[in-house]
């Protein structure tokens, strides 16, 4: 069984420039299912069900600093979103997994690996974020995972080692006690927007 089994099943079989693995698209399709049944007349009938879809307002900037950030949020988003997705992901199959090891030592081994070896796959992709999409992969991971990541971290602390979340930090001067509140912060709100949109194949 492979340590990346979780980040494996996440990923597409599309690379970059450098063979770093590309996560697949986090554009949601349009119908979630399709169901034949039988009406009282004895006809059998299609029901198709859609996903819900977001209408929002047209977007009216109050200046030009906020239509500036709007499209750097667009642009942010939509290159850290699949990662966020990606990691969120992965913790949660890595705690499951864990669950089923019987012991701590076994469980720290398994974590570290997987810590050294998805580093080794990923690091060069990220390592190309700039830093406000460092800033915006931290806020993402918290709107995945409903946590700020150092709450994350603190979770695993004593098996998860605290390098894989140090590591954005260093990479991009962003505290992992970063938080997102879309119905209070007005940037958040922006965020939130933007991501639904990106999720709902609309940017």
């Amino acid at each position: 069984m492979t340590i990346l089994c979780a980040f494996g099943s996440y990923a597409a079989a599309a690379v970059d420039a450098d063979g770093v693995p590309v996560p697949r698209s986090v554009v949601r399709k349009p119908v979630n299912g399709r169901y034949h049944f039988v009406t009282e007349q004895g006809d059998t009938a299609l029901m198709v069900v859609l996903n819900e879809v977001t209408v929002f307002p047209p977007m009216k900037f109050k200046n030009k600093k906020q239509e500036e950030f709007y499209w750097r949020t667009v642009r942010d988003v939509k290159r850290t979103l699949p990662y966020a997705k990606l990691i969120a992901e992965t913790l949660l199959e890595t705690y499951e997994y864990m669950e089923t090891l019987p012991t701590q030592k076994e469980r720290e081994a398994h974590l570290t690996q997987m810590e050294k070896e998805i580093f080794a796959q990923y690091k060069p992709h990220l390592k190309k974020f700039t830093k406000s999409q460092g800033k915006m992969l931290v806020k993402l991971i918290n709107r995945e995972t409903n946590q700020s990541s150092y709450s994350i971290l603190k979770a695993f602390l004593g098996t998860f080692r605290a390098g894989f979340w140090q590591t954005f930090g260093k990479f991009f001067g962003v505290s992992l006690k970063t938080s997102y509140n879309p119905d209070k912060n007005e940037d958040d709100a922006i965020v939130e927007r933007v991501c639904i949109l990106v999720e709902q194949g609309q940017l």
